[in-house]
């Protein structure tokens, strides 16, 4: 990215507003020039960037799609429904409801839906992976449902199915959720749903970090197997920011879609629908498979060249495209960690590990995810260079001249992958 960059360059209408145009023109720079390690984040194409940013923010909508609260909506319904479509499409399912506003959003509308308020739902620990949408105490999940979370084991740090059965049994819950936002490996759907099934509980998998692995067959897909899905939009499936809910059970269907309206929101984002619908697209074609394998190799390729280092892999690797890095080895925490990463161009979160004794603020790892800089073009040399660059830094997290000279490498390698 040119020093000459403006907003101009961005076809940004922002001349009259210079602060914000200063602003916007500096998160271009810092994504074109800093590599993107952050498993919730990827880069877009122009068209869901042209669909997100249309004329389409000016019309508002409620209801489902040729059943709006308003008039003046033939194309909104054309393109929530062809949204709906591709979805449906993508993930072989019977039913999807594209409006969710996030996944959280997505996860809550279901709850609402099929739910009543204090029954009881088993989840896994946010301190073992889980997401914090499923029940944190935090979050109106954690206040309004009964919440009983399992773990993973002490030895593999997977999943423990005896240990889910057997609280399943002992509590009784109304709901399992599978899926997490710090679980790098396969989930066995078919066993849970099974588990489930013992004492007539209803499966939610929340697919949000693999989704795009799951549509190109790369991932375990749990639409055969659960009751109810949901995603994010984003990461992944490498596109707009939001939510959806698919199912296959049509009994579901009212519970579910207004759940989402007017349970959780109120009007369509449209133009986020807009920008779904084109992610959803691309991810019907056949280079969205190869995108994917893609992922999963530089995921792999990265977390054996930082074991290679020294480091420790929760799980020892993975089956996606995320992972966590142990810093026992390195004597430093995730927020220095992250925060020396950061300046060396480095972008990655502090995450929590399985059996953490250190308190969220100060955790004892790192999430990686290979997503984004797999969409700009690096293959598995540039990851094990990353690997090595992080390495550096955790070797010396308060030295600047090392920092200031990856910093200069990781900005030479960006400079031949422009993010547009």
């Amino acid at each position: 990215m040119t020093p000459a960059l403006h907003a101009g360059h961005l076809n940004l209408g922002l001349s009259s507003d210079s602060e914000l145009a200063e602003a916007i023109v500096g998160e271009a720079r810092r994504q074109q020039d800093c590599i993107e390690l952050i498993a919730s984040e990827n880069i877009v194409s122009r068209l869901v960037l042209e669909a997100q940013g249309s004329i389409l923010t000016n019309k508002t909508v409620e209801g489902l799609p040729y059943a709006r609260y308003y008039g003046g909506a033939e194309f909104a319904d054309a393109i929530e429904a062809l949204a709906v479509e591709r979805a449906k499409k993508l993930f072989n399912c019977h039913f999807a409801n594209v409006q969710p506003h996030s996944g959280s959003n997505a996860n809550a509308a279901v709850f609402l839906g099929l739910l009543k308020l204090g029954d009881t739902i088993l989840s896994m620990n946010v301190a073992a992976g889980g997401h914090i949408s499923h029940g944190h105490p935090a979050t109106l999940t954690g206040r309004d449902y009964r919440i009983v979370t399992y773990g993973v084991s002490r030895e593999t740090e997977c999943i423990d199915l005896d240990e889910v059965r057997d609280l399943t049994h002992g509590v009784r819950p109304r709901m399992i959720i599978a899926g997490g936002s710090a679980y790098p490996r396969a989930i066995d759907f078919a066993s849970l749903r099974a588990i489930a099934d013992e004492v007539g509980a209803y499966l939610l998998v929340d697919m949000a970090h693999v989704a795009g692995l799951v549509a190109t067959g790369l991932y375990p897909d749990p639409l055969p197997h659960a009751h109810v899905v949901t995603t994010t939009t984003y990461k992944s499936l490498r596109g707009a920011r939001g939510g959806m809910v698919l199912w296959n059970d049509e009994s579901f269907s009212n519970r579910i879609n207004a759940g989402v309206f007017p349970g959780v929101q109120g009007s369509v984002l449209l133009h986020g629908v807009a920008g779904k619908a084109a992610c959803l697209g691309e991810a019907l074609r056949p280079e969205f498979v190869a995108y994917n394998r893609a992922v999963i190799d530089n995921a792999r390729a990265l977390a054996r060249a930082l074991a290679d280092a020294g480091l420790r892999i929760v799980t020892g690797g993975t089956d996606s495209g995320l992972m966590l890095v142990d810093l026992a080895a390195r004597n430093v925490t995730g927020d220095i960690a992250a925060k020396a990463l950061e300046h060396a161009g480095l972008a990655v979160n502090k995450n929590m590990i399985p059996f953490d004794t250190r308190p969220p603020e100060a955790p004892s790892g790192l999430r990686l995810s290979s997503n984004a800089g797999t969409t700009r073009g690096f293959g598995v040399a540039e990851f094990q260079r990353i690997a090595q660059w992080i390495d550096s830094v955790l070797k010396n997290p308060h030295d600047d001249s090392t920092i200031a000279a990856i910093r200069k490498d990781v900005a030479a390698l960006c400079a031949k992958h422009p993010i547009y």
